[in-house]
């Protein structure tokens, strides 16, 4: 009986132990979610105070500076553009595949929503809402955030872009635009602007990344009608550290 007894309380022992390691755990783990969300708080709180500034500065400017500004713009986007049609890369022999032809035709079909930062739909969009919105749509989870789609998806090279694609921009992939062929792309560009269609080249590309590799492309494939106005605005987007995705 003194062994049964012994054996227990060393079995009690050791279950007790093991209790408050695992209470010791679940502490530290509450104790790190606080800490992240306190930290996502103040990265939050950061990114809206410098969207604040950037619409108060796009208050002040008169429509004679705003036309001097989207002038400018087009300019750089024209040029871009042409070096990278002069490459070869938007060739027109690459067709969509399924998956892809129908994640474009979500993205036209927002055509015109205003951009939200955070926004993931239905009434308005961020950038890497959109895209991956339009991969859901298709049938295909996405990472969220425009980093994300850059760090996991598989990359491929912009001489290689084909219908779906997703084309990245910035040094820090702090933007993301789906590209539908014909050397454009659909994108929420900035607070300010609407979900357009622009030219592929009218941010600074990092690199493509393709959400469905295994994809079988279509045997043809025609880029469907945009609907009136989707070209205009601006086409800029988000190229800082603090960037709406």
């Amino acid at each position: 009986m003194a062994a049964n007894r012994s054996a227990t309380v060393e079995r009690l022992t050791g279950d007790a132990r093991r209790a408050d390691a695992l209470a010791a755990a679940s502490r530290k783990a509450v104790d790190q979610q606080k800490r992240l969300a306190a930290r996502q708080k103040k990265q939050r709180d950061t990114v809206r105070g410098k969207l604040k500034e950037v619409e108060t500065l796009l208050a002040t400017l008169s429509d004679e500076q705003l036309a001097q500004l989207a002038g400018l713009e087009e300019q750089g986007v024209d040029a871009a553009q042409r070096e990278l049609v002069a490459s070869g890369a938007l060739s027109s022999a690459r067709p969509a595949t399924r998956q892809g032809r129908d994640a474009i035709a979500y993205a036209i079909e927002q055509i015109g929503k205003p951009y939200e930062w955070g926004a993931e739909g239905p009434g308005s969009f961020d950038c890497s809402g959109l895209t991956s919105q339009a991969w859901a749509a298709a049938g295909r989870t996405i990472p969220r955030t425009s980093q994300e789609q850059w760090k996991q998806l598989p990359k491929v090279p912009v001489s290689s872009l084909r219908p779906g694609d997703l084309v990245i921009y910035f040094p820090k992939a702090t933007h993301v635009a789906l590209y539908i062929g014909d050397g454009l792309v659909v994108q929420a560009p900035r607070p300010g602007t609407k979900v357009k269609a622009s030219p592929v080249a009218s941010n600074p590309l990092l690199g493509a990344v393709r959400p469905d590799p295994g994809g079988v492309p279509l045997s043809t494939y025609t880029r469907p009608e945009l609907p009136e106005g989707a070209r205009n605005g601006s086409d800029t987007g988000y190229g800082t550290d603090a960037a709406p995705q």
